[in-house]
């Protein structure tokens, strides 16, 4: 640490199944994994925070692109699983700036291509217009998360894009997203980057922020999409908006939030769309002294809003409720006349990396997440929304059959620390399928000392039923120097273990958020 400040011990690189929100990684999403590791404490700081020795193994950001082809597979492939695994995630292209977070990181995207019981593996930066910049200037020219005002004068008018959050297809092309910014586009097959700044043939303006977590319409396949902050920097508006298959906008709205927070995620249901406004605010003057955007404002509650989806969004509506957070949504939908919106929670600020606007030491234990169902009546006069936990599960990355995305759903799919094993530092890392009917779930643990990224999940064929197919997911192994593999599970059958594991050489590429391209949606 003293030397170098992006070298993280393995205390603060994972925080573990103790760790702040659970899955996320202790020293800020690198990546977001939960392992089967005993440590004494959850360790969420900031890279530029002195971390206690612990030896073994360490995460430094990888800086390489890689292609390894035909890589090795104990077990066999299904023959009904062909497509590509996408991910991405923040890998620093240059070392970060005292005091900045590694959601700063560049992203680095990945692709397991499986096909015909073979697997390569590619990765590649997004090329955006801030990686080719500080590339031609060998040096970071944004050095602070989200704070335009510490940027280089050279880079005026450049997006500050990252694509380091999650990334979807469309049209053949791996959008890579990050939701202060158009998408990255970049090539389905190669992932060299197309267009650095995608708006969708102009359908949108060049400076409109794209959310991380565009919901694809289950009836239409439409992208279901919104930008904060979109008549400036700092302002108060939101922009709602839907994209059809072609690239062309269906409609828009706008409206105001009580508030500018962070909106990372939302609901959208066949006729509603849903936002949750959390107390992570923006803040002037932390930026001002040259800091980060957002720090949590205990004294701010949050609200749900919800409005007409094909609107003109003046019929939104906020409840108020208490202060807590909910960053991620695991589905949504609406029924006789009531909404839900299915989002990990919160009592506290889920980052504790992110400054405590008072000034309070991080509360890990507030940031530990679990699974809610959030409801309103859409006619009703809601003097407050409903607000009821579902499972005992540490999961803040939440997943479904993402063909459900805006209708009713059964399954939720996660990664999580055993819930059997009552002392959180030693319970070992899971993948686990929910039940939303009978409230049940099931799990597959993956044993001592790994670690496992978020998982997707792959229907058998266009038409399976709901769950119906394989989850997969990274487990990194902490006593192998962070080396890889893709493990594969039926994800009705996840107790039975992986079908197939994808073995790489090397430590896979960060991840935050993944997601799944289905043979048939390759251009032939």
């Amino acid at each position: 640490m003293k030397n170098d400040e992006n070298r993280l011990d393995r205390r603060s690189f994972l925080g573990g199944a103790i760790g702040a929100a659970g899955a996320f990684s202790a020293a800020t999403m690198l990546p977001p994994l939960v392992h089967a590791q005993p440590i004494p404490r959850p360790a969420w700081m900031p890279l530029d925070h002195p971390a206690p020795a612990s030896g073994g193994t360490t995460f430094k950001p990888l800086r390489a692109e890689v292609e390894v082809r035909d890589c090795v597979v104990e077990g066999k492939i299904p023959d009904d699983l062909n497509g590509g695994f996408y991910a991405t995630g923040p890998d620093p292209q240059y070392p970060l700036a005292k005091g900045n977070i590694i959601f700063d990181g560049e992203g680095h995207v990945r692709m397991f291509r499986i096909k015909n019981g073979r697997v390569d593996y590619r990765t590649r930066y997004a090329r955006t217009e801030r990686y080719v910049a500080q590339d031609k200037a060998r040096r970071s020219l944004m050095p602070m998360y989200r704070n335009p005002s510490m940027d280089d004068p050279s880079v005026k008018g450049l997006s500050r894009s990252t694509a380091n959050t999650h990334v979807i297809n469309h049209k053949n092309l791996i959008l890579a997203l990050k939701e202060d910014s158009p998408p990255c586009a970049l090539d389905l097959n190669t992932l060299e980057t197309v267009d650095p700044v995608y708006t969708f043939d102009g359908e949108l303006p060049r400076d409109r922020p794209f959310t991380a977590h565009p919901k694809v319409c289950s009836v239409t396949g439409n992208i279901v999409a919104f930008g904060y902050e979109a008549e400036g920097f700092g302002s108060d508006v939101v922009a709602v908006f839907e994209i059809d298959k072609q690239g062309k906008k269906v409609w828009e709205a706008k409206i105001r939030v009580p508030y500018v927070g962070l909106l990372h995620d939302f609901a959208v249901t066949e006729n509603h769309i849903m936002f949750f406004v959390i107390p992570l605010a923006i803040d002037h003057e932390q930026m001002k002294r040259g800091g980060i955007h957002w720090s949590w404002d205990p004294t701010k509650k949050t609200y749900l809003g919800y409005m007409r989806r094909y609107g003109d969004g003046k019929d939104i509506k906020w409840v108020e409720g208490p202060t807590r957070s909910g960053t991620h949504t695991m589905g949504a939908f609406e029924d006789k006349g009531k909404l839900y919106f299915d989002t990990e929670i919160t009592a506290g600020n889920p980052f504790p990396f992110m400054p405590n606007r008072d000034g309070s030491p991080p509360d890990y234990e507030a940031a530990t997440s679990y699974i809610h169902r959030l409801s309103l009546n859409v006619n009703g006069r809601n003097k407050s929304y409903g607000f009821e936990k579902m499972y005992p599960l540490i999961a803040p990355l939440p997943r479904q059959d993402d063909r459900y995305n805006t209708m009713p759903y059964r399954y939720g799919f996660m990664a999580c620390p055993d819930p059997n094993e009552p002392d959180r530092r030693k319970a070992g890392a899971c993948y686990a399928r929910v039940d939303n009917q009978t409230r049940t779930f099931e799990l597959w643990n993956a044993g001592p000392n790994v670690a496992l990224a978020e998982p997707v999940f792959a229907p058998k064929h266009p038409k399976a039923r709901e769950g119906e197919g394989y989850l997969m997911g990274v487990a990194y192994h902490i006593n192998e120097n962070m080396r890889s593999d893709l493990v594969i599970l039926d994800a009705e059958h996840l107790k039975d273990g992986p079908i197939a594991i994808v073995k790489l050489p090397v430590q896979a590429s960060p991840q935050v958020h993944g997601w799944w391209v289905r043979e048939d949606q390759y251009p032939a």
